[in-house]
């Protein structure tokens, strides 16, 4: 590294990302596609997986295997490039160990016929095949290696943006973190981290992106776990303390029998219970907070119901309301429903998504400024769009946030402040929560449980088979289709690595299984390849499309309005699904590897079914022999109330995956998200972390001790600083 790793000094760490060397406008503008835009940013941008090439192997037939490994070779010839037909050039030489010899070959890096030298060892790190009468690997990854000094044994793999190189992005981190880590200061009180044996911050970063072994990955880990888990629950904690005791709006108007007269079928009793309390929360006379509640409940049980409830009440008392979704064509769904019913009830609804054309868009602006009733919108649905600088909102009485784990408090509050007084806030979440941790998880909100499913909300028949059925589940899924339903098959995976034979950027090891002994786990299905297999050889007479996150936002909702509307009968996908339009038709939902998912994901997808007449089914293919998964997703077969299912997977994997789903899009130490501990397979962690947590809500729970200012300012100060645009 050379002394001065910045262009400019020493900038302040949110300081722009092209201050750091090597990085100029073309790679900020790269870096900005993956939310990395300020030298900070670079340091919490973890790698995806490990390669681990200490596994140094002999080459031999055992070696043969279809994997990568790691082969301690010298050159034993001077490599040659030769231009091939396709205009390609291809560089080969042989390098032998005391085992055997393999021939190296490189397309198009002509240059490498400088770089080897006859004598020289390297270690090359590839998969070997047996080409007789010798060995072959093909874009073999490679580093000099000096038995004084030799290379690290695990190398980080990095989600690479598109036009960026590994070396590049991995010189930049590395060049942000010689500039940065010096002067990061670690928000954890010393005290705090003696009694867990916690790795200083300045060490957990910079080993998290260049590990000395697997200790100090675990070391590294484990304390950005439990920051990222701390920071979460202090989170909660300070918004819970920070919540307004007073200049919550009043609905004095609480008569609700106009809109149930609207609706087709009676409401639950959890339903009606709900309703109650947001009635409650809005009604009150004095000075009282707004309100701040979230609805949980599964998939299906009612809880649009709700919100449309609280959406009458913000409309009848002469206030304006929000409802924000993640997608379009979610919010286009939940159009389609309310704009009858509130045209009705006597108000106006409108939509504004990114999408729409700026005439389309500035109508809609004006009518929610204007009192004007031939233009004034009482209801505006929408996605990101509504957090635009450019939404103003008279008279706004209500926001609405539909699942919850997609949108943070940043992002609430930015709603919030579209109007000029504070408005009540609803969330919804499909993700039932056990109860033990809904303080942790929802402290600043106020929980109502829909622990009851509407009338006609069948029971789905849930079964767990293995590949030996997979002739009789293909014959199963022709059956649905021609009965008139549709299916979903979802996946784990998109799609494998293609970079032919480029181990340098191929995949590694997830952090969860390179610390933790990982069960017996089947290969991966992936949806691309599913998909063709699908749609080439097995289905070829039957509808057959892909979803997946990869893909375009409009092209997403394109292929989901296709199979809303029936035109698609087999849709294979990742879980993008989670969040998605109700079909009716929709009466097969096929899970792949389903050992990978957590319990409460899988029943969020198996909810994607029976939403209408036809019986349904959940199929979950597994063929794994680990005697944790075989007991998990027995618990899938037992019930299917959400609530008991979520209290099995909190017993069996920890709350790991509740915080990733539940957490809000905060950026702890410039991080997105709590992708960590959704890894993190040790419950201790998690365990002290609450109990930390704990302390500070009973001791100091807004952080406003002056000790306690740098631990304030790490969990509140970097939040989003842009939750949204408009275009």
């Amino acid at each position: 590294m050379c002394a001065d790793p910045l262009r400019h000094g020493q900038p302040d760490r949110f300081g722009p990302v092209s201050e750091i060397r090597g990085i100029g406008k073309a790679r900020a503008a790269v870096l900005e596609h993956v939310g990395i835009r300020t030298a900070s940013d670079l340091l919490w941008f973890f790698p995806r997986s490990y390669q681990n090439r200490g596994d140094v192997r002999p080459v031999s037939m055992d070696s043969v295997d279809g994997m990568r490994h790691s082969y301690l070779l010298t050159v034993a010839t001077q490599p040659r490039t030769v231009r091939l037909p396709s205009r390609r050039t291809l560089t080969k030489f042989r390098a032998t160990d005391e085992s055997g010899t393999v021939e190296l070959a490189f397309f198009n890096q002509p240059y490498l016929s400088g770089t080897f030298h006859v004598g020289e060892e390297y270690r090359f790190y590839g998969v070997l095949q047996r080409i007789k009468p010798s060995y072959q690997m093909t874009g073999a990854a490679y580093e000099k290696y000096d038995p004084a000094s030799p290379p690290a044994d695990l190398v980080p793999i990095y989600r690479l943006p598109e036009g960026m190189t590994r070396r590049a992005l991995e010189e930049a981190v590395h060049t942000a973190a010689e500039a940065l880590l010096p002067r990061l200061k670690d928000p954890l009180p010393g005290e705090l981290r003696e009694r867990h044996g916690l790795a200083s911050l300045a060490y957990a970063v910079r080993s998290i992106h260049q590990p000395e072994d697997t200790e100090a990955l675990r070391r590294a880990a484990r304390r950005l776990v439990f920051d990222e888990v701390l920071f979460h629950y202090l989170q909660v904690s300070v918004c819970a303390d920070a919540r307004p005791t007073e200049g919550g709006l009043r609905f004095p108007r609480q008569d609700l029998s106009a809109f149930f007269r609207f609706l087709p079928f009676s409401p639950t009793g959890a339903q009606r219970r709900t309703i109650e309390e947001i009635q409650r929360d809005t009604g009150r006379d004095g000075k009282v907070p707004p309100m701040n509640r979230i609805v949980v409940g599964d998939v299906g049980s009612g809880k649009t119901l709700c919100a449309e409830a609280a959406l009458y009440l913000a409309a009848q008392n002469g206030y304006r309301a929000m409802l924000m979704v993640p997608t379009e064509i979610l919010a286009l769904q939940h159009l389609s429903e309310m704009e009858p019913l509130f045209r009705a009830l006597g108000f106006r609804t409108a939509l504004l998504c990114g999408s729409m054309k700026e005439r389309e868009k500035t109508a809609v602006l004006s009518g929610m400024v204007t009192d004007d009733p031939a233009e004034r919108i009482d209801l505006m649905i929408g996605t990101h769009a509504l957090l635009s600088e450019r939404v103003r909102c008279e008279h706004l009485g209500l926001i609405v946030t539909d699942e919850q784990h997609r949108f943070g408090v940043a992002q609430r509050a930015a709603l919030g402040k579209k109007g000029e007084e504070m408005p009540h806030v609803l969330v919804m979440s499909a993700t039932p929560i056990p109860r033990t941790l809904s303080l942790a998880l929802y402290g600043d909100l106020d929980v109502s449980r829909i622990d009851e499913l509407p009338p006609g909300r069948q029971k789905i028949d849930t079964f767990v088979v293995g590949e030996a059925y997979r002739a009789r589940l293909n014959a199963f899924i022709r059956k649905n289709v021609e009965e008139g339903g549709q299916v979903y098959i979802v996946c784990p995976a998109i799609e494998p690595e293609k970079q032919e034979g480029d181990a340098e950027n191929a995949p590694g090891t997830g952090l969860g299984e390179l610390l933790f002994a990982a069960e017996d786990r089947p290969p991966l299905r992936y949806a691309v390849e599913y998909a063709e297999e699908l749609r080439d050889r097995v289905f070829p007479d039957i509808p057959v499309e892909c979803l997946h996150g990869r893909m375009k936002p409009a092209e997403r909702d394109d292929v989901m309005a296709r199979f809303a509307s029936g035109i698609t009968k087999i849709l294979v996908c990742t879980t993008v699904i989670e969040v998605g339009v109700n079909v009716p038709e929709a009466t097969l939902m096929i899970v792949e590897n389903a050992e990978r998912f957590g319990l409460s994901q899988l029943h969020q997808l198996r909810g994607r079914v029976g939403r209408g007449k036809r019986k349904s089914y959940c199929v979950l293919v597994s063929d794994s022999k680990g005697e944790t998964a075989r007991e998990r997703l027995s618990v899938m077969k037992q019930t299917n109330d959400g609530f008991v299912i979520a209290e099995r997977d909190l017993a069996l994997r920890g709350p790991g995956d509740f915080l990733a789903a539940a957490g809000d899009k905060l950026r702890k130490h410039g991080d997105a998200g709590l992708r960590l501990a959704a890894a993190w397979q040790d419950a201790e962690t998690f365990r002290e972390a609450e109990d930390e947590a704990r302390r500070f809500r009973e001791t100091d729970p807004g952080l406003r001790l002056p000790e306690h200012a740098a631990l304030r300012s790490a969990v509140l100060g970097s939040v989003e600083r842009d939750p949204g645009k408009l275009n």
